[in-house]
């Protein structure tokens, strides 16, 4: 592909994506009403795994065609990229800080998870080198605590052993009762796998398209994967998360990043599976430990926000997110130089 056909296919997937996004966020607000899994839940759950699908496609493309780093990079910076796009979403909502706003005990535990997962990763990169039929065994106990932390946080979210304290500020998760009674199930089904197929084959094209125009420049594959593809194929969060702000179901659009953050961990036992030359914990170098520290720091810090919920802070929007985009642009440039 040349550089200007690269330009224009990324170009065109993006315009479809933002088509596409801001229809399927109000497809998931419909579902979260009609299922009663609640806008936190169905965000993480659905909207963060059908968002998250380009991103699968690089990571395992690329750990299969023999580029670990680019895979992890890819996996790990999606992360940090969509941490960021959050900020984007909350500077969209001028009216106060969207942490404060969309306090909810299960983004609370998705965050949670999500640094519980990403040190497990840690622990696979610096433990001994075992694996089972080229795959370690890790990469298993990542999808079996995933599928067991989502379960607990879909209870917790029935029964509730804390609640956030509301204020007059707090945009309640509640069901619309006239769109359960107006809209069909199946058809909004339909509807949300249609826009996600859509969605996943555009964020393909922008992260294949994306790879050529960043392969012009011979940048390293860590600064590649953690920047480039990372933002590329993460560009339908953003998409879908400003949409959801838009259409005030506040709840949704943090459930998305921070949902859809946790579903991006299992990249990397997917990309396992794919690389051919063993575990891919034990082929990657010290950009991507250092992604994933990084990764860490901007969770930890964006936790902190959704537990202090600060109204307004620097520019109308939180502390917490400020720091977000400076730890994103010093840690990347930092890694530019690594």
């Amino acid at each position: 592909m040349s550089l200007i056909l690269s330009i224009v296919v990324f170009a065109a997937s993006a315009i479809v994506i933002a088509f596409a996004g801001t229809r399927l966020a109000r497809a998931a607000d419909e579902l979260a009403d009609l299922t009663g899994w609640g806008e936190a839940v169905f965000g993480a759950v659905f909207l963060g795994g059908t968002t998250s699908l380009p991103g699968i496609i690089t990571s395992v493309v690329a750990a299969y065609q023999d580029h670990p780093q680019l895979a992890i990079s890819n996996a790990i910076g999606g992360i940090a990229a969509q941490t960021v796009f959050l900020v984007v979403a909350d500077i969209s909502y001028p009216k106060i800080n969207l942490e404060h706003a969309a306090a909810s005990l299960a983004n609370l535990m998705q965050g949670l998870l999500l640094i519980g997962l990403l040190a497990i990763v840690l622990v696979g990169i610096s433990g001994p080198e075992i694996s089972v039929f080229n795959v370690n065994p890790l990469s298993i106990l990542l999808v079996v605590l995933y599928i067991a932390g989502t379960r607990m946080i879909a209870k917790a979210r029935n029964r509730p052993m804390w609640r956030p304290r509301e204020t007059k500020a707090t945009v309640k998760d509640e069901q619309d009762q006239e769109s359960i009674k107006r809209l069909n199930k199946k058809k909004v089904i339909v509807k949300f796998a249609i826009l996600a197929i859509a969605v996943a084959v555009c964020g393909y094209t922008i992260a294949k398209s994306g790879i050529v125009i960043a392969g012009k420049t011979g940048l390293s594959e860590s600064f590649v994967g953690a920047f480039f593809t990372a933002v590329a194929t993460s560009l339908p969060e953003l998409i879908v998360s400003i949409a959801a702000v838009r259409q005030k179901a506040l709840t949704l659009a943090v459930g998305n990043i921070i949902g859809g953050n946790t579903f991006d961990v299992l990249f990397v036992a997917f990309a396992d599976v794919a690389y051919t030359k063993g575990s891919i914990l034990h082929a990657i170098a010290n950009e991507q430990v250092y992604i994933i520290g990084l990764t860490i720091l901007m969770t930890s810090t964006l936790i902190l926000g959704l537990l202090h919920r600060e109204e307004k802070g620097i520019g109308k929007i939180g502390w917490e997110s400020f720091m977000i985009i400076l730890l994103y642009l010093a840690g990347n440039a930092f890694l530019f130089f690594l």
